[in-house]
């Protein structure tokens, strides 16, 4: 009888011990699962956490390869030089000046920048800028300069601009660079274009000198300034060493009188006639199609002729080819490849109306491995057929 109870009893303790086992792993169970409160974000951060969580950065906007631009209200402006900053914050603050004085849209913009910034930033920041205020983005060239004639500036800009009204009812003139064994000759030569074309220093609504040298910045600002009262300016070196020509100065200016023609070429008395180029571009023309900076990569042939065939197409696109151009500018890595580009570029210009032309070596291009720059101005196919 002891033994039974015995084992009664302890058959009722393995079962009760068993029983609280099971009882602590339940209520063990229901605290981890009750306990924990779950926190819930306001149904505005729960929106924007997924938002960001889903969705893809839009992709960075591009800028176009051409605009048209109307003949009649262009104008242009040269941002002042600062020594504030570095490249990007030199950049920012001279496109803001820019948006905050232009008098309409801008259409083109050409960049010069000194020192060893990235020259594709200079891209990515005006993207930015106008995107930011909602304008049309304009074309783009990028050249990298060997200075400029302020210590610490790193970028200088020239704008080319639509008014809110017709300012240039008669049409625009573009001047070839006119080189020289100084600045002051090569302003000279300047004034006789615009004297062969009907127009004086005061009609020139830009004017731009590329120099080997800076040491006499002084005096080619009082030259600049001085004899072209109403021109937007611009002085640069193109290269930190010495380069030939030692100054070259191009320009364009207002017509007094409108041409009988859409286009048409000057070559005035007094300055040498060249297979290469016309010394003024006279346009009439209602529309101007106005590219960027098309890129050659490599010093052979084939790689020149590349970068004239895909400027070809890109002007195809706007309704323009290469009869009508009226503008030129190349931009080289090395004079060395001066004869070259003459070469491929005479299969591709009008050997009898050459455009007005401005061809000079410089320190650099927006790619590392880009040896030439070009860009030009063209009056669309449907305009220089009238010719």
């Amino acid at each position: 009888m002891y033994a039974f109870r015995a084992g009664l009893v302890l058959t009722l303790l393995i079962a009760f011990a068993a029983a609280d086992l099971f009882a602590q792993k339940s209520k063990k169970s229901t605290s981890d699962d009750q306990g924990y409160i779950p926190q819930v974000l306001p149904e505005s951060k729960q929106k924007k956490q997924k938002e960001q969580e889903t969705q893809a950065l839009p992709p960075a906007r591009e800028l176009p390869n051409t605009v048209v631009a109307e003949t009649d209200r262009l104008t242009f402006e040269t941002t002042a030089l600062s020594g504030k900053g570095l490249l990007s914050q030199q950049t920012r603050d001279a496109l803001k000046n820019l948006l905050r004085t232009s008098r309409g849209p801008m259409v083109a913009l050409r960049a010069f920048v000194a020192g060893s910034g990235d020259l594709r930033r200079v891209g990515e920041l005006t993207a930015e800028a106008f995107a930011d205020r909602h304008q049309p983005l304009p074309v783009l060239s990028v050249i990298q300069v060997g200075g400029l004639p302020l210590a610490g500036a790193q970028i200088v800009i020239e704008a080319t601009e639509q008014d809110r009204r017709a300012v240039n009812p008669n049409g625009v003139a573009f001047l070839s660079g006119q080189s020289a064994s100084s600045i002051g000759q090569s302003l000279e030569k300047v004034k006789t274009a615009l004297r062969g074309a009907g127009l004086d220093p005061a009609d020139a609504l830009r004017v731009t000198c590329f120099v080997s040298s800076l040491d006499d910045e002084r005096s080619a600002h009082a030259m600049l300034s001085g004899n072209f009262p109403n021109a937007a300016v611009n002085y640069i070196q193109m290269q930190r060493e010495p380069v030939t020509p030692a100054a070259e100065c191009e320009a364009v200016a207002r017509l007094r009188g409108a041409p009988s023609e859409a286009i048409s070429f000057v070559n005035p008395p007094g300055l040498e006639k060249s297979p290469y180029y016309s010394h003024v571009a006279l346009v009439t023309s209602p529309r101007l199609v106005i590219t960027g900076t098309q890129l050659a990569f490599g010093s052979k042939e084939s790689d020149l002729k590349l970068a004239f065939e895909r400027l070809e197409k890109i002007l195809a696109s706007a309704d323009a080819r290469y009869p009508g151009l009226i503008s030129s500018r190349i931009y080289l890595t090395s004079n060395s490849l001066t004869a070259k580009l003459r070469a491929v570029r005479a299969g591709y210009y009008s050997d009898k109306h050459p455009p007005a032309s401005t061809m000079l070596p410089f320190e650099g291009l927006p790619s590392l491995d880009a040896t030439v720059g070009l860009d030009v101005i063209a009056v669309p196919e449907s305009a220089s057929a009238r010719r």
